[in-house]
């Protein structure tokens, strides 16, 4: 009976869980400046941003419906990966100047994160310490600079060539697509090394998104394609129509998958599982690369 009540509990938590998100999915648009909460997920009505890469800007889209509005960054050259922290910061790669900057929350300034030796920096993570993650591109590796200390250290891996996209899980195991070599990799958070997430025919892999049950979304770039990567294994490309380089993705956390469709000037909304491809309203993109929507709990 002891098994009986920890099952019964585990179940209950679980439905609790999902009454909760599926509360939260369902809030109006004009709930967005309401305080959620602090787990990390993010909400479908969060402002999406957008690194507009030959616009030297970066954008925020109301995706529950409304005008696109200017992020106030100053002095950006072709900005690429974005991610944002739990206190309301946004880290854009300020990829023609070599650098990442960060704007504080609520109309703060904008500072530069101090690095060293930058080389066309693409794809940014954050972890739960604190550590900022950055894919430096022409200089073939992953560097994790502590926003606390400012202390750059280099991630231990192998053969990269143009590293492009990150991601982190739970575990903080860094997730990178290896541009080049047609590969993503997997480096353990536990140290003990480096392996490659089995695929099929990737194409020059830009951007990453993993999603709370653990699957892992692949943009497939040279292939023009969305893939998944399923948490227990297996392949499957994600239902969409008509891209072109597709570069950045992003999750809402209540089955939305967003993709920069970098040729195509656009960014499209898909269902995670496949299908109801629609295309956000904007004004003037030129080449979207990054996305990102600000954790919970970040809004005023």
């Amino acid at each position: 009976m002891p098994s009986k009540g920890r099952a019964t509990r585990r179940w209950a938590r679980r439905l609790a869980a999902a009454v909760g998100l599926a509360a939260l999915c369902a809030l109006p648009t004009t709930m967005a400046g309401a305080t959620p909460s602090q787990d990390g997920r993010t909400s479908a009505h969060a402002p999406l941003y957008v690194s507009d890469y030959g616009g030297n800007r970066v954008v925020a889209l109301p995706t529950g419906g409304g005008d696109q509005t200017p992020v106030p960054f100053e002095g950006l050259v072709r900005p690429t990966g974005m991610v944002g922290d739990a206190s309301g910061r946004l880290y854009v790669s300020d990829t023609g100047n070599n650098r990442v900057v960060v704007r504080a929350a609520y109309g703060g300034g904008q500072s530069t994160v101090p690095t060293d030796g930058l080389s066309r920096p693409l794809g940014l993570a954050l972890d739960r310490a604190g550590n900022l993650y950055v894919a430096d591109s022409f200089n073939d590796r992953v560097v994790k600079v502590s926003v606390a200390s400012g202390t750059q250290t280099t991630v231990p891996t192998t053969g990269l060539l143009h590293p492009w996209g990150l991601a982190l899980d739970a575990a903080g195991n860094l997730y990178v697509s290896d541009f080049v070599n047609d590969r993503v990799v997997k480096v353990a958070g536990d140290g003990s090394g480096q392996s490659t997430i089995p695929t099929l025919g990737l194409s020059q892999p830009t951007g990453l998104a993993l999603s709370a049950t653990g699957d892992l979304y692949i943009a497939d770039s040279g292939n023009n394609r969305v893939v998944r990567i399923a948490a227990g294994g297996g392949q499957t490309t994600v239902p969409t129509t008509g891209l072109s380089d597709p570069l950045g993705l992003a999750l809402d956390g209540c089955g939305g998958l967003y993709i920069a469709d970098g040729f195509n000037n656009r960014v499209v909304r898909v269902q995670e599982t496949g299908g109801g491809q629609t295309t956000l309203p904007t004004t003037g993109l030129n080449t979207p690369t990054g996305l990102a929507f600000p954790p919970m709990g970040t809004r005023p």
